[in-house]
């Protein structure tokens, strides 16, 4: 894998699980990282440990679902490192349970994080990653969408979340076909199930489900989907990995 020495990172959703482990991973192969997430005390706390590691990192405290904050989230990262190379959108909700009894807001909410949040910081991005892709020290650039098995395979209670992954992934291959001439990569990675606190957002009756489930299977950590996307950014500028499926290896579903 090559180094990232010299370039820049911005991960959503950056203070916990997959998006914590990526941006210290991204950090320890030599990318300076942007932290964007709504709670500040967490993401200090990453801070802290790319910082222990001898990277540089910059905390944004915004809500992406509010355009206006996702794009100064992109510029406030641009303007402390003066370029961006990578961008991870990590950020998402799972608020899972049959359609019939969904309360008021909760499709909302889903559409609001794993969509339209991905769709305003890549659009915010696109131009400064295009400058990067132009120059050194990598000449290319990246966009990785995390996505689910959820956007490939729909299970009851689920509708509205795989709604929105498989959406993810319909957008990440347009964009992909869009950006490929200015060598910005676009990749999309569906992890399965892994042992964030991301789970611990569904309804209460879906929750007991879901750890009946989880019990029988040795889930996936953070940083196994981190090290994915660690392996897609550091390709040689001549290979676009542009989607990964990564599942626990004792899950079926």
């Amino acid at each position: 894998m090559e180094r990232l020495d010299g370039t820049v990172a911005l991960v959503t959703g950056a203070s916990g699980g997959i998006g914590a482990a990526t941006a210290v991973a991204l950090a320890e192969r030599g990318a300076s990282v942007g932290l964007v997430a709504r709670g500040g005390d967490r993401l200090e706390e990453v801070a802290r440990r790319v910082r222990s590691i001898g990277g540089r990192a910059l905390r944004v405290q915004a809500d992406v679902t509010v355009r206006r904050q996702a794009a100064g989230a992109v510029e406030r990262v641009v303007a402390e490192f003066g370029r961006l190379d990578t961008v991870v959108n990590n950020a998402g909700v799972m608020l899972v349970g049959p359609v019939a009894d969904a309360p008021e807001g909760e499709w909302e909410r889903m559409v609001a994080v794993n969509q339209l949040g991905l769709m305003y910081v890549t659009q915010a991005a696109q131009a400064h990653l295009v400058k990067a892709a132009g120059a050194e020290p990598r000449r290319v650039a990246d966009i990785v969408n995390i996505s689910s098995t959820a956007g490939r395979v729909s299970r009851p209670g689920t509708a509205v979340y795989s709604m929105t992954k498989t959406g993810v992934v319909a957008f990440s291959e347009a964009l992909r076909q869009e950006m490929q001439p200015q060598r910005v990569r676009v990749s999309v990675v569906e992890p399965g199930n892994v042992e964030t606190e991301l789970a611990t957002h569904t309804r209460p009756e879906a929750r007991d489900g879901a750890q009946t489930q989880i019990r029988r299977i040795e889930r996936l950590t953070p940083q196994d989907v981190a090290r994915t996307v660690v392996f897609i950014v550091t390709c040689p500028r001549r290979v676009a990995v542009n989607e990964v499926l990564v599942r626990a290896a004792d899950q079926t579903w």
